[in-house]
């Protein structure tokens, strides 16, 4: 994947709708979450046209704290998973991302839990709401081994939800995607905390 990448979702939307595209501006994933499902259910596609499968992420369980989301390819192999830490994200929103073979590899970690919970309370604001996405970003950083290996970042715009996706380190392309399938989980499950 050729970083930075740019993650958008609308804010008023019945469905959630995420598209990511690289530094040239072309779409790498288009996300329509399902809804009305007693599991969640997402579907990541190729493009905003729906015409292939990327992925797939289903949770392992009907509506849990710590439920595991795990990811499969367009043959439906297993490829990896993410899971919320329970009760550590009630203060700071923590993820952990596995292989295919449940062995943990990152840890996404929000960077600070106050701009979140600013952005989160002023946000309910009338009018104040509208600026609390222009100028509150809650970041969170991609570790292995405690080590940053990528972070996320969320962008000033006013009608949209606008993240940067920057790696700093080289991942191996398997890893990149479970990086990527995690950090777009955490914007579906903690979209409603900021």
């Amino acid at each position: 994947m050729n970083f930075p990448l740019q993650l958008t979702f609308k804010i008023i939307a019945i469905a959630p709708q995420l598209t990511v595209t690289d530094a040239q501006g072309e779409v790498q994933a288009y996300v329509q979450q399902k809804l009305f499902k007693l599991k969640e259910a997402v579907t990541v596609y190729s493009d905003a046209n729906k015409q292939r499968v990327n992925f797939e992420i289903k949770a392992d369980r009907i509506i849990d704290f710590s439920t595991r989301y795990n990811f499969r390819n367009a043959e439906g192999t297993k490829v990896g998973s993410v899971k919320r830490r329970g009760m550590r994200s009630l203060w700071r929103a923590t993820y952990e991302v596995y292989d295919a073979d449940d062995s943990l590899i990152f840890t996404i970690a929000e960077a600070n839990p106050w701009a979140k919970m600013i952005d989160s309370v002023l946000g309910n604001v009338p009018v104040l709401g509208f600026l609390t996405g222009y100028f509150l970003h809650p970041s969170y950083n991609v570790l292995q081994n405690d080590k940053k290996v990528a972070s996320m970042a969320k962008q000033a715009a006013f009608f949209e939800g606008r993240f940067r996706i920057d790696r700093h380190e080289p991942l191996p392309e398997e890893d990149e995607q479970r990086v990527l399938l995690g950090l777009l989980m955490l914007v579906l499950m903690e979209r409603e905390r900021g």
